[in-house]
């Protein structure tokens, strides 16, 4: 990266942040309300409670990495067949359409009976969310490789797995991206629900428990917190893009 394209980034963050920054603060006095801390408040709020919201930070990070590595380990090869095998999508694609629509986090209180309130549900739930997500992007995107490539590329000797690791892959890695880089806010959303309502660890359960003892500094630290939560996943998944999809510039 030369140095005029990093100076125009640095320039387009500042004034994101600028934006951000300004439309807090004029919402915070506006609402004049506890709950909403200007800008320079919560920051000291964040450096206060940073100590009490290290371990329930790391939890919640493992929580949401795991369940994303398992969801797209599990949904990337499902989605890939779906997508490049017309029989077995049509047998199996009505079920897709009957379970994708309908919200994991409703399926809570029967992994409760079944897990427990320990880590295990808050994977399992997540996982399953992501699972469905990156099924239904993965099938789309290999329905969309054009057929004219996939026959040109056997027409030159590639056996199925030359296919599979020089075409197909290929193709579909940067609408993975895509979708991981949306399944990561969902995910951090289903694991506030499930740490709030079944937890006693995580910032779901930071964030509830200090709303519970009407410490709104307390709470707002815990959702800063989550919101950073998702910015780190977010660029790495653009980090991860960038260096395994340099063709796709």
């Amino acid at each position: 990266m030369n140095r005029q394209s990093l100076s125009w980034k640095l320039l387009c963050v500042a004034f994101s942040l600028v934006v951000v920054l300004g439309g807090w603060e004029a919402t915070a006095l506006l609402l004049n309300t506890p709950a909403l801390p200007t800008p320079a408040a919560a920051l000291s709020v964040c450096a206060q409670y940073a100590g009490a919201m290290a371990t329930d930070f790391g939890i919640s990070f493992g929580r949401v990495g795991i369940s994303l590595l398992l969801g797209t380990l599990l949904g990337t090869p499902v989605g890939l067949a779906l997508g490049r095998s017309k029989r077995a999508d049509e047998l199996l694609a009505p079920a897709l359409y009957i379970l994708y629509p309908i919200p994991k986090i409703v399926l809570l209180p029967i992994l409760l009976v079944l897990l427990g309130f320990g880590n295990e549900l808050k994977v399992v739930l997540i996982t399953l969310t992501v699972f469905f997500q990156v099924v239904v992007v993965m099938r789309d995107a290999a329905k969309g490789i054009p057929e004219d490539l996939v026959t040109s590329v056997r027409s030159l000797g590639a056996s199925r797995g030359q296919l599979w690791c020089h075409v197909i892959l290929p193709a579909t890695l940067p609408q993975l991206f895509t979708t991981l880089r949306v399944s990561s806010a969902v995910a951090i959303a289903v694991l506030f629900f499930a740490e709030a309502i079944a937890g006693s660890t995580g910032l779901g359960y930071f964030i509830m428990n200090s709303w519970a003892m009407v410490s709104y500094p307390r709470m707002f630290a815990g959702i800063v917190a989550l919101a950073l939560l998702g910015v780190i996943f977010y660029e790495l998944f653009d980090i991860i893009e960038r260096r395994l999809t340099r063709w796709n510039k």
